[in-house]
């Protein structure tokens, strides 16, 4: 959930170990963006979720299993992995990377190694990066890593929401990280362990677009085991172009802009860990802000200059910055008031035309909210809680993204288009305080791009990597 109570499983404070964390990174894990329409020639990520919060599993000799869907290909791969949010190391006796076979099933399990060494001890607040393995790797595919945990198993450091079924053995089921079958992996929960990011090289890559964001952008209320988060959606749509993109997925529930929490650092504290040190980061997309302007008790003020912040340093390392504008949020809980509503109104007005700040903007806000009454969600995209989007809203995110603003794509086809015409709204009559009602009205507004307006469908794209030969 994107409220004060989205961050509760934090361990520790981020300021502890920002520091380190963002020294390793920029050591190991430098920004290199590439000249648009170039071939990226180093290391992009394809896959990312920002770790945050901490516990401990009681649990001794296990092997955990985590799928996870890629966006961009490669012809090799490579693992990071983060004991961020902890106070004591992590060793990992044994880690794979395979293509997904259904489940906790893998089709042929590859050795990871790093720094040639099986084993990998992970200090409190360090990340490891393993070494590349040959393993084709196509774009929007599955792949599954697995890691050993010999010994006791005294924290985990992890992403919480991660809205993907996760697979562990038994307490004392021993290593299982090269088995192909999934037999041994009997427990399961929904959270990223260890795992931060997923790396590829050789494929046709651009570099990659980070979308910093809260639990809109986490995937809250969307479906589960689906990859229906609109960064999914996103990179389905990249996926068709000749020149594709890897999409980086940095929400965190309960994220704001002005400020952090214990295990959720503000995204002005995590924008060097989450999207400055991410290899081949071109563009960032910043959708942030519903948290600080409805419970979080800041100011339009402060919000934009929280923007302004954050772009100016995307901006200086070379990264395009896509603002994105603030959904409307009448009806969620009890955070919504005329005065904020206006806050939310002056926040996006910067958005839309916030004098070079901004390289360009996708409008968020217009593609999902009711024409009829403009401080809600219309009904075909609201969860039901008037904060989340739905499947439906998710894509209507995905495809309010002007594809040509990103600097990390080319030759992309153009949608097939079938639009809901845009209606500007009256003033809305509805009383400030009392119970909402439910909008009947199920139109939307589109984006202002036409290139990408929200009912936009785009065929899938075939992987090509399936007939290359693979080596340990």
């Amino acid at each position: 959930m994107s409220g004060p109570l989205g961050h509760l499983r934090g361990r520790r404070r981020f300021a502890a170990v920002a520091g380190a964390l963002a020294a390793t990174s920029a050591a190991l894990l430098p920004a290199a963006p590439a000249v648009a329409g170039t071939k990226q020639r180093g290391w992009t990520g394809t896959w990312a979720t920002a770790q945050h919060a901490a516990y401990d599993p009681g649990t001794s000799e296990v092997t955990v299993r985590i799928p996870v869907r890629v966006s961009a290909g490669g012809s090799s791969v490579r693992i990071r992995l983060t004991n961020g949010f902890t106070t004591e190391p992590v060793t990992i006796g044994h880690a794979t990377v395979g293509r997904g076979d259904g489940g906790s099933a893998v089709a042929k399990p590859y050795r990871l190694r790093f720094g040639g060494k099986d084993e990998v001890t992970i200090a409190a607040g360090e990340q490891a990066v393993s070494d590349a393995v040959r393993i084709p790797v196509p774009a929007r595919g599955d792949l599954v890593v697995s890691l050993y945990f010999p010994g006791r198993l005294t924290h985990v450091s992890q992403h919480w929401m991660g809205l993907q079924t996760v697979y562990w053995t038994s307490d004392g089921g021993g290593d299982h990280a090269g088995d192909a079958d999934g037999d041994a992996f009997t427990r399961t929960d929904s959270t990223f362990p260890f795992l931060t990011g997923v790396d590829v090289r050789g494929g046709d890559t651009a570099g990659a677009v980070v979308a910093l964001g809260d639990s809109i952008t986490d995937g809250a209320s969307s479906t589960a085991n689906a990859n229906r988060r609109w960064p999914d959606y996103l990179a389905a749509r990249l996926s068709a172009c000749s020149a594709t993109a890897g999409v980086l997925n940095e929400g965190i529930s309960g994220n704001r802009i002005t400020a952090g929490t214990d295990g959720n650092p503000s995204a002005l504290d995590r924008l060097e860990r989450d999207v400055l040190s991410q290899p081949g980061a071109r563009t960032l997309i910043l959708f942030e802000g519903v948290n600080d302007l409805s419970w979080g008790r800041a100011t339009a003020d402060q919000v934009i200059d929280g923007m302004k912040e954050i772009a100016r340093r995307a901006h200086a390392r070379g990264l395009r910055v896509i603002g994105a504008t603030v959904v409307p949020y009448r009806g969620w809980g009890d955070y919504w008031t005329e005065a904020k509503e206006a806050d939310r109104r002056n926040v996006n007005t910067f958005v839309r035309d916030s004098g070079g700040v901004f390289d360009d903007y996708a409008d968020f806000d217009k593609a999902v909210r009711d024409p009829n009454d403009p401080t809600r969600y219309a009904a075909a995209f609201d969860s039901g809680d008037h904060l989340h989007p739905n499947d439906t809203g998710m894509k209507a995110f995905a495809d309010a993204v002007d594809l040509t603003t990103l600097g990390a794509a080319r030759d992309c086809p153009p949608a097939r288009v079938r639009l809901t015409p845009y209606r500007p709204a009256a003033a809305s009559t509805s009383p400030a305080a009392g119970p909402p009602n439910r909008p009947a009205v199920r139109g939307y507004a589109p984006s202002r791009r036409a290139t990408a307006p929200p009912t936009a469908v785009f065929d899938s794209f075939s992987a090509v990597f399936d007939s290359f030969s693979v080596t340990e």
